[in-house]
């Protein structure tokens, strides 16, 4: 079975909570191609194999959170979880790879695991840009102070009177 899924489509799934990157229960369910409850119940079958630090349950508040940037909501019985998500960082979700045994998650867990390796990459030069920058700032101050007085001494009145220039009507 050909694994239909890119590395954007991953990185789009990671989010930022508690101060962790981590993919909820449900974008994981959808990635493995299998019900959130199902994914849930085997993550509770080997409940040993996640600490804290590999997957945590969302608070109410964050769970609602997570709902309210939903636009339109849709309306119905069942369209929305009753159980709080959980959330699992990248140990967590190389843990799930013991847990889900089929081909289909081995080949997702792969694809995850380089996204966030991606992910920290571009993490990482984005640290190092930052500081590129802020040297770049302070190298760059001495050489706008020349700038604005070269502005300023455009700005004053000329030393010399200047001649008219334009057509003069003949008199």
């Amino acid at each position: 079975m050909p694994l239909s899924i890119s590395s954007d489509q991953v990185v789009q799934a990671i989010r930022l909570i508690r101060g962790h990157r981590v993919m909820l229960d449900r974008d994981l369910a959808a990635l493995y191609c299998v019900p959130t409850k199902t994914l849930n119940q085997a993550v509770k079958r080997n409940r040993t194999r996640f600490p804290g630090d590999f997957m945590f349950q969302l608070t109410r508040e964050e769970a609602d959170f997570l709902r309210s940037q939903v636009v339109t909501l849709e309306v119905g019985r069942g369209k929305y979880p009753k159980y709080r998500p959980h959330a699992f960082t990248e140990q967590g979700v190389a843990m799930l790879s013991s847990v889900l045994r089929s081909e289909r998650a081995i080949q997702v867990n792969i694809a995850i695991m380089r996204a966030f390796v991606r992910l920290r990459q571009i993490i990482g030069s984005n640290k190092v840009l930052a500081r590129r920058l802020a040297e770049l700032e302070k190298k760059y101050d001495a050489q706008f102070r020349v700038v604005f007085d070269a502005i300023r001494e455009l700005m004053e009145e000329p030393k010399f009177k200047s001649r008219r220039i334009g057509f003069r009507a003949m008199e």
